[in-house]
């Protein structure tokens, strides 16, 4: 395609996408880059190609703006089991090892699918998961979450309804055994693989990760195949750091082959099996593992989950009780941060009381970010008993009760956060997510309107409190995305 816009224009146009969406258009691409913004700009509300150009560099891009850009720029060609040698060798030897470390911690194993487009590589996971669980006689306890920019592909995936030309390359049982063929030649991914994939909207050159808003912390594996490839070198030199952020020591980074570079995952260790190249994360205080494809080092599966969507193996919990009957657990001493102090002995007892339970709590962060949830939960504990006044303590334990499975207990702690701080919005927003696993909707809004209203009082770029880096926009949008989700399951 020539090109009709000028081609300054075009350059810093190229520039833009490059920062906010990583994708690379070099000089010999801007003929599609200019096809998009023509396709695009109907969807903007611009009447041409010219007027769209401008608009969008006079302007910080909104999140509306980037997801439409992204369906008009992403590419959207991929097929079940791609590269299949690489899932075979993390079926035999990866796969198996890892979920023999996350039961002996009594944790789950935890996914990532990093440009997941269709769905495709997700359900491929589910369905290698799948298959190890019955083969080792064990229960599924793994959660897998699947990102994207492009919120058409988003929806898509979550439909699972594919055509024959998916499954190129697919050995027949597969199709026969994880699928339901349906009218005009359409394929169903069956119910108990699909609800193991949770889809959320994610721009990996700009969204925060790690975080506890996004379930992108503490992750054991994060495929980001043939992703990359469309990425400037900065953005995946910036990504490859986000990834690394992401994962637990010894967890691993599954590339393309064409996009393996020692110049863009330098803080990565890789390791060639079969033919297959795959990173590794490695502990930087571990000497003895650096060269030790099995060295599986010390999971630091974190107690951030409670703040994401909840994944869908969490739907098996039990709650009979009824979140408005649920009291605090504060004990009547510390019913009221105003209770009166008779002197000045007391007044220093409470500060040292203050200064070791802030302690507690730093060392039950540090154990519950190595996966030690056992010991975060003691030091938790003490962390309150020291101080029952303590909202960070009981936010922590919440998290740390819904990561061991133990819903009643996390809400439990939750609304002891609420009553000494009101105004967490992550708690919250973590309520708004657990009333969500147990189909109660209503509760669920109520929570989530009482984020929104919170976040009202931030401007967007403004960090959390104890969110890790996740700023006050990215969690209003993903409270949106996950009613946007919920009300497309209700359709369902």
């Amino acid at each position: 395609m020539q090109i009709t816009l000028p081609h300054v224009l075009v350059s810093q146009l190229s520039d833009l996408i490059a920062m906010k969406m990583g994708l690379y258009y070099p000089q010999k691409r801007w003929g599609d880059l200019e096809r998009a913004i023509a396709a695009a700009a109907p969807e903007l509300d611009m009447p041409d190609t010219e007027t769209a150009a401008r608009h969008l560099l006079s302007t910080s891009l909104t999140r509306r703006q980037i997801e439409i850009l992204a369906c008009r720029l992403t590419v959207g060609e991929t097929y079940f089991f791609r590269e299949q040698k690489c899932l075979d060798v993390l079926e035999q030897s990866i796969l198996p090892e890892l979920i023999r470390k996350c039961k002996e911690n009594n944790r789950q194993l935890r996914i990532w699918s990093a440009g997941c487009c269709t769905g495709e590589e997700p359900y491929s996971i589910a369905i290698l998961l799948d298959r190890l669980f019955k083969k080792h006689g064990e229960e599924w306890n793994a959660t897998i979450l699947a990102t994207d920019i492009n919120p058409v592909f988003l929806d898509r995936a979550a439909e699972g309804l594919y055509r024959e030309w998916a499954f190129r390359g697919t050995p027949d049982w597969i199709k026969e055994r994880y699928f339901k063929r349906k009218k005009n030649g359409l394929f169903e991914i069956v119910p108990h693989i699909r609800k193991r994939v949770t889809f959320s909207n994610l721009n990996l050159a700009e969204d925060v990760y790690a975080s506890p808003a996004n379930a992108t912390r503490a992750v054991d594996v994060i495929f980001c195949r043939n992703v990359l490839m469309y990425f400037s070198s900065p953005a995946v030199k910036r990504i490859g750091q986000g990834f690394h952020r992401s994962l637990v020591d010894y967890g691993w980074l599954i590339v393309s082959p064409v996009e393996m570079s020692g110049d863009s995952f330098p803080q990565f260790r890789l390791h060639t099996v079969s033919g297959t190249g795959l990173y590794q994360k490695i502990d930087s205080h571990d000497g003895h593992g650096k060269d030790n494809y099995f060295s599986f080092g010390p999971s630091s599966d974190a107690f951030y989950k409670v703040a994401s969507v909840p994944p869908p193996s969490l739907q098996s919990w039990e709650m009979p009780l009824s979140l408005e009957s649920m009291e605090p657990q504060i004990l009547p001493v510390a019913s009221s941060p105003f209770t009166q102090l008779t002197s000045v002995q007391d007044v220093a007892s409470q500060s040292a009381n203050q200064e070791r339970s802030n302690t507690l709590y730093h060392e039950a962060r540090r154990y519950a970010d190595r996966g030690d949830l056992t010991r975060a939960v003691k030091q938790c504990e003490e962390a309150i008993s020291a101080n029952k006044l303590n909202p960070a303590a009981y936010y922590l334990l919440a998290t740390i009760r819904q990561e061991l499975g133990q819903a009643k207990e996390a809400m439990r702690c939750l609304m002891n956060t609420l009553y000494l701080d009101p105004d967490l919005v992550l708690a919250h927003f973590a309520l708004g997510g657990l009333c969500l696993t147990q189909g109660k909707s209503r509760e669920a809004e109520r929570h989530f309107d009482n984020a929104l209203s919170l976040l009202n009082g931030y401007s967007s770029n403004d960090i959390l409190p104890d969110s890790g880096g996740l700023t006050a926009g990215d969690l209003t949008h993903v409270i949106t995305s996950i009613r946007t989700c919920d009300s497309l399951n209700h359709r369902k």
